[in-house]
This record gives C-alpha cells, sequence and structure tokens, in this order.
C-alpha cells in the first residue's frame, strides 16, 4: 500500500533535517492519510477511501465525494476513484436523460 492519498495525489516529499549546528540528513515528509468511508449519494453505496486529512477537508468544501470526483482530474485520482468516478458520470448521464424525456 503506497502512501499516496487516492483523491489528491498527496504523496511522500523528502527533505533535510537541519541541526543547529547545520548537520544536514535527510528526513521524509509523510501525508497525514486517514481511512474514511465516504457516502455518494449519486450511486446509493459507501465508499472507504486512504485520503489525507486535508482531502477530506477538500471534499467537505465542495458538498460532498460525488461534487468532488466531478471536478477532480483523473489523472490524480487513484484507480479506485477513477472507477467511482466513471459510475458517476454514468449515473449522471442516465438521470439527466431520463429528466429531458417530455411526459406522454
Amino acid at each position: 500500500m503506497s502512501r499516496e492519498c487516492e483523491l489528491t495525489g498527496k504523496a511522500v516529499l523528502t527533505g533535510n533535517n537541519v541541526s543547529h549546528a547545520n548537520n544536514k540528513t535527510r528526513r521524509r515528509f509523510l501525508p497525514n492519510l486517514v481511512k474514511v468511508t465516504l457516502i455518494s449519494e449519486a450511486l446509493n453505496q459507501n465508499v472507504r477511501l486512504r485520503i489525507s486529512a486535508n482531502a477530506l477537508r477538500s471534499v467537505e468544501h465542495r458538498g460532498g465525494l460525488d461534487a468532488f470526483l466531478t471536478k477532480a482530474k483523473p489523472v490524480e485520482l487513484s484507480q479506485k476513484a477513477r472507477l467511482i468516478k466513471k459510475q458517476l458520470a454514468k449515473k449522471l448521464a442516465e438521470q439527466s436523460a431520463v429528466a429531458e424525456q417530455p411526459a406522454a
């Protein structure tokens, strides 16, 4: 399991620890990853993802998982999130097609 956010793509960064004597040693900056269950309202299902705490705030700010995934670029998303985005787009297209049909 990689240390990468499944929604934003935020991953491990590297840098230096710098001591008072200006000695430099390599270190890793790990993202704050949490396992969360998000609800997709359009798909009527729960989705379990491993995302960063910052991404969780972004999801809430945009109005939920569905709104976040519709605006997100597929390149940034994990394979699992891309699959959910594709299912979501298909479901929303079906709903809009049904809404556009005139009542007989």
